[in-house]
């Protein structure tokens, strides 16, 4: 068994790819419409979805936002350097919601960012967890 995807519901698909390949990286690795269910799903990720976890864009024409809830937290990435993951994300013109730095009672260097629909992702530097 493995983990294959997770699954976010987005309110504007190109705004959501746009930001996690331009802004984060990522690749679309399939896009695929299904009109008679009226909507969209676009698959990203850093690599081909044979060996790597992926995240899963679902935009169901015709919504475009979504009560989140309170149970979901984030998506966490890895990255050499969060300071410069920061920097990068702003300069993309993304939104830092907590700046690069050690976490709480820990040693770990995180920062969170937000995508287009609002929802949170992690940056954990690498080596520091």
């Amino acid at each position: 068994m493995r983990l294959l995807h997770t699954m976010l519901r987005v309110g504007n698909l190109d705004k959501s790819i746009a930001f996690y390949t331009q802004v984060l990286g990522m690749q679309v690795l399939r896009k695929h419409e299904y009109p008679d269910g009226k909507f969209t799903l676009a698959f990203v990720g850093y690599g081909d979805e044979q060996d790597n976890t992926v995240l899963e864009l679902t935009y169901n024409w015709g919504t475009e936002s979504y009560d989140k809830g309170n149970a979901y937290g984030h998506i966490a990435i890895e990255v050499d350097d969060a300071y410069k993951a920061c920097e990068a994300v702003k300069q993309a013109g993304g939104k830092v919601v907590r700046e690069a730095g050690p976490m709480m009672h820990g040693t770990t260097v995180i920062a969170f960012i937000e995508d287009p629909d609002g929802y949170k992702v992690e940056f954990i530097q690498k080596g520091t967890f």
